[in-house]
């Protein structure tokens, strides 16, 4: 099918899609033209053992957390910090 024909049909399917459809299209199209996203989706699995360096490291991170509730701080309040929001991430 030739490109114009094939755009038009893109188009026309798109218009018949329900407004969940189209916006989980559009994240589709945005990661397949982003390339960090299209390299992120086509990378390997991380099948590497994890050390135990690491593992002590989860440990200890998970006791801190236990030991000290609510002295975390959620990714959102931590961007707004920084005078950042989410749509600041995508470009």
């Amino acid at each position: 099918m030739p490109y114009a024909q094939t755009k038009e049909q893109a188009h026309e399917l798109i218009d018949r899609m329900a407004p969940s459809q189209v916006s989980a299209v559009v994240g589709l199209l945005e990661t397949m033209l982003d390339p960090v996203s299209r390299a992120i989706a086509n990378a390997p699995i991380d099948d590497e053992p994890e050390s135990e360096d690491e593992r002590r490291a989860v440990a200890e991170s998970k006791a801190w957390l236990a030991q000290h509730p609510g002295q975390t701080i959620s990714h959102a309040k931590m961007m707004a910090e920084f005078g950042l929001a989410a749509d600041d991430l995508k470009s």
